[in-house]
């Protein structure tokens, strides 16, 4: 079921910013017009809900631009942010027909949409789909267990520091930069938010952004606009080197 609060907009798959990068990536031009069939984009309002846990799924696709939060709520109602979902990141399971989690527009986003049931017999005939979404299901289990570290071991500085990583490559990856100069983006999520997904307190958050620009580690124009002039010195203060693994 899609959100009633979501609008219908139009893509053309050449301009997609995330063709690169998108479960489509390895398609070939016929594969691609057979996906063009079964496809939709939609939009949603920054705040709004994309599906809510439980409710039914009729359809699959790929986050095209903005940025959302995978959500799961206790039977008492506490909630937990368990995830994000940044531009060509999945949503849905093939095969499954409910939501397992509350997915929430924290910006304004756009999803290129397939129709689960066609999607999912587009899978068993074309290898170029089912092998890419097996590589993006294989990173996004790597993503989870490098979260788990993050969460269950790492300092508030390093927390921060290594979100900030994480956002910063991915931003590189989508614009088919390198990370040996400078980066600078948008950081797309609030420092309540920030928090939320962290498990810290709003004002650790600030504090540890604070401490990060007084050093140099980033440089912070307003509240969003990030610069990170030395990668290598960020994945330090992340407890991790340069090419991601631990430093021991």
């Amino acid at each position: 079921m899609l959100n009633e609060r979501s609008l219908a907009v139009s893509q053309d798959c050449g301009d997609c910013p995330i063709r690169h990068r998108a479960v489509c990536a390895r398609c070939e031009s016929d594969e691609l017009q057979a996906l063009e069939e079964i496809k939709y984009y939609r939009k949603y309002e920054a705040g709004s809900h994309v599906i809510w846990s439980g409710d039914r799924m009729d359809f699959v696709g790929s986050v095209v631009s903005g940025i959302a939060t995978l959500t799961q709520t206790m039977e008492d109602g506490r909630t937990q942010m368990v995830g994000l979902l940044l531009p060509s990141d999945f949503v849905g399971r093939p095969g499954r027909t409910t939501a397992s989690y509350d997915v929430t527009a924290t910006t304004d986003m756009v999803m290129c949409c397939f129709r689960r049931a066609p999607f999912e017999q587009m899978m068993t005939r074309t290898p170029h789909i089912a092998q890419r979404l097996l590589e993006m299901t294989l990173d996004e289990l790597d993503a989870a267990r490098e979260w788990m570290l993050v969460l269950g071991r790492k300092t508030a500085r390093e927390k921060i520091a290594s979100l900030l990583s994480i956002i910063a490559r991915r931003d590189a990856t989508l614009n088919l930069r390198g990370t040996d100069g400078p980066l600078v983006f948008d950081l797309p999520l609030t420092r309540e938010a920030m928090a939320d997904y962290l498990g810290l307190t709003l004002e650790t958050v600030s504090r540890q952004i604070s401490a990060l620009k007084r050093d140099g580690v980033i440089v912070l124009e307003g509240k969003r606009h990030v610069t990170i002039p030395d990668m290598g010195r960020l994945m330090e203060e992340a407890g991790d080197d340069a090419d991601g693994g631990l430093l021991v």
